[in-house]
């Protein structure tokens, strides 16, 4: 049993004097103090939902502490340890949960700058958790290689943020998600005590740190599995309607042969939010947004036949002052729709694979114009299905509620997008592993962004 006593989320943040105190022990690892900047960084993008834009809006950090190294984080833990000062690890800040929102204040530590790529092996990497998923494919493409899967916000995120708060993304449809055994080698992790333990979890055990919200250990690097780097094309199908844009991306999800990294439904009206996409996207037509092999394209099209037409085919290029394709899809549409209209919300479904286009239809058909159809095919334990990110028109949190209740009584199952919880929020995401066990031995007293693994009782 630990001697310190536990935290209580609902607790006073912690003292100026507890402050002035840590600040000391850190000695000259960065620090940021102007309340501006703290409060600006201790945000994410839960605006998404206005259920959490009430619960978190001007939760916020004490102070930013920015480690350099591994070394520092470790100091920073044992004199967070030892002050009783809640700290919650912060990255690119892309999630959508308020997974790095802190709620009981505190330290915000920015890992941004454990980037350091350790090396690089067919088919795999070592590299510090801060580093940028966009920078992991430059380094490793001029191999042949890149990252299995990525989000939507490829080119702001971190691979330590992606593990610790994602699920999966582009890359999907081939490898399914963060959850599937071999898609996370092995994490590196820093424990929650006075005098910190580094802990290197490999196989199945690194499951223990993947969507956590960093509840459970401080992750400083990380080895993931790599992909043959393909020449992908961009493709943008329109067809007369939804069904039929879903029917095809069906299709070319089954199709084995045709390796591709993408492939989105997503029904009218969403595409006359797309903005630069718009001319690709004619009035009134569904579209099938994809990401297919160059060598693959050929049978794309013969697949595709005269069922619809492709208004868009170009190389993937997500450079400097490029928008590519992948930002109009995953939790990319719904940004593309708020841009424009605040008033809209989304849900995360997993459809059952082997009633996949009856309960699309199912959905589609009793929502059709409160519920905006948005679909990604993907692979979840072995099977293809779809994971439905859909724009709702918000109207009230019990309407919401029963949308969400609606879905789960015909067997589409949410992971709720509206709730700051690994427990709440993952559901059909959980892991084989003891999550919460294992939080109990790496931050026995609860210090690890508090409040967001509603299970856990701090020792005493």
């Amino acid at each position: 049993m630990n001697d310190l006593a536990p935290l209580d989320v609902t607790s006073d943040r912690p003292s100026a004097d507890t402050l002035r105190s840590l600040i000391v022990d850190l000695g000259d690892i960065p620090i940021v103090t102007d309340s501006t900047i703290v409060r600006r960084r201790s945000r994410d993008f839960f605006w998404y939902s206005p259920i959490l834009n009430d619960q978190l809006n001007g939760k916020s950090a004490d102070l930013i502490v920015a480690p350099r190294d591994e070394a520092d984080v470790v100091r920073v833990a044992a004199a967070c340890a030892r002050h009783r000062v809640p700290l919650t690890v912060r990255a690119g800040g892309t999630g959508n949960y308020g997974q790095a929102v802190p709620l009981a204040g505190g330290v915000l530590l920015d890992i941004t700058a454990l980037d350091t790529i350790e090396w690089i092996k067919p088919g795999q990497i070592r590299v510090g958790a801060g580093a940028k998923m966009n920078a992991i494919d430059a380094a490793t493409q001029p191999m042949g290689y890149e990252l299995r899967m990525h989000p939507s916000t490829k080119r702001t995120a971190t691979i330590g943020g992606f593990v610790a708060g994602g699920s999966g993304g582009i890359g999907s449809i081939t490898y399914g998600g963060l959850r599937e055994r071999g898609n996370i080698l092995a994490a590196r992790i820093v424990t929650m005590e006075p005098e910190p333990r580094i802990i290197e979890l490999r196989g199945d055990a690194a499951q223990k740190i993947n969507r956590a919200y960093g509840t459970t250990g401080i992750i400083t690097a990380l080895e993931m599995p790599l992909a043959p780097a393909w020449p992908w094309i961009d493709v943008v199908v329109a067809f007369d309607d939804f069904t039929a844009a879903v029917e095809f991306g069906h299709a070319a999800a089954l199709a084995d042969g045709i390796v591709k990294k993408l492939l989105a439904p997503i029904t009218w009206p969403l595409p006359s939010y797309f903005g630069a996409l718009k001319s690709c996207c004619p009035e009134g037509k569904s579209i099938l947004i994809a990401m297919i092999a160059e060598p693959s394209l050929e049978s794309f099209r013969d697949l595709l036949g005269g069922r619809g037409t492709m208004t868009l085919e170009t190389p993937t290029d997500d450079g400097p002052g490029k928008v590519p394709l992948y930002e109009y899809t995953w939790n990319h549409t719904t940004l593309q729709v708020l841009k424009s209209d605040r008033t809209v919300t989304y849900l995360q479904c997993l459809y059952p694979h082997d009633r996949l286009p009856q309960k699309v239809e199912e959905m589609r058909t009793m929502f059709p114009r409160e519920v905006l159809q948005h679909l990604e095919f993907i692979r979840f334990n072995g099977q293809v299905t779809c994971s439905g990110l859909p724009v709702v028109r918000y109207s009230s949190p019990e309407r919401l509620n029963e949308i969400i209740r609606l879905h789960e009584a015909h067997e589409v199952y949410i992971a709720n997008p509206h709730v700051y919880t690994v427990e709440d929020g993952s559901r059909y995401k959980r892991v084989d592993v003891d999550q919460l066990g294992f939080k109990h031995e790496v931050d026995p007293c609860g210090l690890l962004n508090p409040g967001k693994m509603r299970s856990f009782i701090p020792e005493r």
